[in-house]
C-alpha cells in the first residue's frame, strides 16, 4: 500500500495526476476514439528545449516521512512517488487538473481493437544519463515490471498487458490479455514512469537509489531519514521548472514542520495535521492549502489471524466504531465519513453501499455469537502520524465498550509497512491513496487475493467472488456496467469487513506567503514544476 494519505496512500500512491475524477472516465472514453486530446503535439515534432526560467531558487518541502525507495516499480508509498512522479520520471500520458488525459512521452494514441493500443512517441527526448527515449525504452520498462523471474510489486497493476510490440523507434503497440478500461489511468500513474534502459542494466534493483528518467528534474542526492535533493534538468524537452532545486526534508514532528515554514526555513509543510490548522490560518507568514484527495483512511484486520478470521468479530468492530465522532473529534471535520474504500471522486465509487451502523448492542451480540462474549486482547499497528495515533486512542476507548482490550503499537512508517506486508499486523490503521483515479487501483491492490502483502492487501483477504468481480470490472468497457460491478464488490467487502473505511480525506499543506503555484494532486503528490518563490 502506498502511503495512503495522501495516503496519508496513496497511494498511490499518488499513484500518481489529477483533480476531480469524473473526468477520469471521460478521459478513458475519449482515448478510445483513436486520438490523443486536441492539445497533443503533432506526432514526430521534436520538442524544442524551453528557455531557462528567470525565477530560480531552492524550494524546501518539509514532510512527515522519507521515501522508502525511488524505483517506481518497487516503491510502495506516497512519499516515494511524490518525489518521482512528474519530476524524475514521466509516463506516456498524464492526467491534468481537469481530469483529462494529456500527452506526455506519447504525443498521440489510438485503440486499434479491444486489446491493442498504439502509441506514437515524442521525438528528441533523452534520459538523464543521455540514453535516448524510444520504443525500446518503453518495452524494456514494461517488460521489467512484468518479469516473472524477478517479479515487482507492480506486476498485478500491469498484469493486463500481454506484450509491448515495437513498430518502429517512435511507435509501440501495447497488446492486452483482455480489454482493460483503465489502461490510460495505469500508464498515467507514478508506477508508469519510463526508466532509462541503460540505467536498468547498470543498476538493477539499485535503481531504488539511482533514479534515471526523462523528467524536468534530475536526482542529486538522498540522505536516508533526512533529505532528498533534485535539481532542474537543463536539457529537459518541455517547459523547464521555475525553481532550480527542490529539497524534500524529512521532519517527523508536525509542529516543527509548520514552524519551519513560519520561520522561513521551509516553503511548504506537507501532510499537515488538523491540530495545526488554526495556527496556519491565523499566521501572517503562511496560508493554508486544502486540496481534494482520492485517499481513504481505514482500520484493517488481518483475516488470517485469530480472532479476526471470524467475520462476526470484524463485523462487531465495525458496529462499535463511531466514524462521525472520529471525524469531528480527531479531524476537526476535515474530510467526511467513508462508506467505501474508494473515495467519492474515484471511478467506480458507489454512494449506495450499506455500511454497519454504530450499534454497541449489535456489536456485543456478534462477539457473543463468535465465542468472545468476554472480549479479547488485540494489538493495533500504525505509523507515527499524530492524527492516526489519536484515532487509535479513540478506537481503544470505543472498543473497550464491547470488551476489547486494544494495545497500540506506533512505528516508523517504513517499519510499519514491512510488518503489515509480512502479515504480522493483527489490526492496523492505514489508508490508501489512488495513483490513477480509477477504482481498479484500490480494488485490485487492497482486495484481490493475488495482492496479499507488499502490493497492498495487508488484511490478507481472499474471496473468489470478489476476485472475479474485480477482474470483470477490469474488462468491462461500458462505464455504467463497470460501476455496477464495482458496487457489488464494494458491498461484499463492506459486509465481510477486511477493512473498515472510516474517512475520505483531504490533502492539507502550510504554504509560505512568498510561494505561488503549490498544488497537491488528489493522489497526494505535490507538483512543483509551476511553483515560484518570490
Amino acid at each position: 500500500m502506498k502511503r495512503k494519505r495522501l495516503l496519508g496512500s496513496v497511494l498511490a500512491l499518488s499513484l500518481m495526476l489529477v483533480s476531480a475524477l469524473t473526468g477520469c472516465a471521460s478521459g478513458q472514453q475519449t482515448s478510445g476514439t483513436g486520438t490523443a486530446p486536441s492539445t497533443a503535439a503533432p506526432a514526430g515534432n521534436q520538442a524544442a528545449p524551453a528557455p531557462a526560467s528567470p525565477d530560480g531558487g531552492t524550494l524546501i518541502i518539509a514532510r512527515l516521512s522519507d521515501a522508502n525507495n525511488l524505483d517506481p516499480h518497487f516503491s510502495t508509498q506516497i512519499n516515494s512517488m511524490a518525489v518521482t512522479q512528474h519530476k524524475l520520471y514521466e509516463g506516456l500520458v498524464m492526467m491534468d487538473k481537469s481530469s483529462e488525459y494529456k500527452p506526455l512521452l506519447a504525443t498521440e494514441w489510438k485503440q486499434l481493437d479491444d486489446v491493442t493500443w498504439e502509441f506514437t512517441l515524442r521525438e528528441g527526448v533523452t534520459f538523464h544519463d543521455g540514453a535516448p527515449f524510444n520504443a525500446e525504452a518503453v518495452k524494456k520498462t514494461i517488460d521489467r515490471i512484468l518479469d516473472k523471474d524477478q517479479p515487482t510489486p507492480k506486476a498485478n497493476m500491469f498484469g493486463m498487458i500481454k506484450e509491448v510490440k515495437i513498430i518502429d523507434p517512435q511507435k509501440v503497440q501495447i497488446i492486452l490479455h483482455y480489454p482493460f478500461a483503465g489502461l490510460l489511468s495505469v500508464l498515467a500513474s507514478a508506477e508508469g514512469g519510463i526508466i532509462s534502459p541503460k540505467a536498468i542494466e547498470q543498476y538493477g534493483k539499485d535503481l531504488a537509489k539511482h533514479p534515471v528518467g526523462t523528467g524536468p528534474f534530475t536526482f542529486e542526492s538522498w540522505t536516508p531519514g533526512q533529505e532528498i535533493v533534485i535539481v532542474k534538468n537543463e536539457n529537459y524537452w518541455g517547459t523547464k521548472p521555475k525553481v532550480d532545486k527542490v529539497v524534500f526534508k524529512t521532519i517527523p514532528e508536525d509542529a516543527t514542520r509548520v514552524a519551519m515554514v513560519e520561520a522561513g526555513e521551509a516553503h511548504v509543510a506537507e501532510q499537515l495535521p488538523v491540530t495545526e490548522l488554526e495556527r496556519v490560518q491565523n499566521s501572517t507568514s503562511m496560508s493554508l492549502g486544502r486540496f481534494e484527495s482520492f485517499a481513504v483512511d481505514h482500520i484493517g484486520m488481518n483475516v488470517t489471524l485469530k480472532p479476526f478470521d471470524d467475520v462476526r468479530v470484524r463485523q462487531a468492530i465495525a458496529h462499535a466504531v463511531d466514524k462521525e465522532s472520529i471525524i469531528k473529534g480527531v479531524y476537526n471535520n476535515v474530510g467526511k465519513a467513508a462508506i467505501s474504500s474508494l473515495g467519492p471522486k474515484v471511478i467506480g465509487y458507489s454512494p449506495n453501499i450499506k455500511t454497519p451502523e454504530y450499534d454497541l448492542n449489535k456489536a456485543k451480540q456478534l462477539l457473543t455469537e463468535a465465542g468472545y462474549g468476554n472480549g479479547f486482547k488485540a494489538t493495533i499497528y500504525l505509523n507515527d502520524n499524530k492524527a492516526r495515533i489519536n484515532v487509535a486512542e479513540v478506537l481503544q476507548s470505543q472498543l473497550k465498550g464491547i470488551g476489547i482490550d486494544l494495545q497500540i503499537q506506533v512505528m516508523e512508517f517504513g517499519a510499519y509497512l514491512d510488518l503489515a506486508a509480512k502479515g504480522e499486523a493483527q489490526m492496523f490503521i492505514s489508508g490508501w491513496g489512488n495513483a490513477t483515479g480509477d477504482g481498479d487501483y484500490n480494488q485490485y491492490n487492497l482486495f484481490h487475493s493475488t495482492s496479499k502483502g507488499v502490493p497492498g492487501n495487508h488484511s490478507f483477504y481472499s474471496n473468489p467472488k470478489v476476485d472475479a468481480l474485480i477482474e470483470a470490472a477490469r474488462k468491462e468497457k461500458d462505464p455504467e456496467k463497470r460501476k455496477e460491478i464495482y458496487a457489488e464488490a464494494q458491498q461484499i467487502e463492506m459486509d465481510e469487513v477486511p477493512l473498515l473505511p472510516y474517512r475520505s480525506s483531504e490533502n492539507l499543506a502550510a504554504i509560505a506567503k512568498n510561494v505561488e503555484g503549490v498544488y497537491i494532486s488528489p493522489s497526494g503528490y505535490i507538483e512543483v514544476n509551476d511553483i515560484t518563490i518570490k
